[in-house]
């Protein structure tokens, strides 16, 4: 038995926008690299957008994040270590 089925069905009220498409789903519909959530409601998943443009934003001027130096003396911070 495989363990991962290629068309998992979706879950009634599990929400997901997906990008590629601009549009909530109800369950998964599209791939996983294409869609965002699950969010609790279809309001929720239609936000997903403004959300992500929100989080990335408080996470670009969170001073703990990218502006220390790293510990091992190089440059630059953040998990990516850039």
């Amino acid at each position: 038995m495989a363990l991962f089925k290629r068309n998992a069905p979706g879950k009634p009220g599990e929400w997901y926008y997906c990008i590629k498409h601009s549009k909530v789903e109800e369950g998964p519909e599209c791939p996983a690299k294409n869609r965002l959530g699950p969010y609790a409601t279809h309001a929720e998943a239609s936000r997903a957008i403004e959300t992500v443009h929100r989080k990335n934003e408080a996470w670009d001027n969170d001073p703990r994040w990218g502006d220390a130096p790293r510990r091992d003396g190089g440059q630059g911070g953040g998990a990516s270590g850039g």
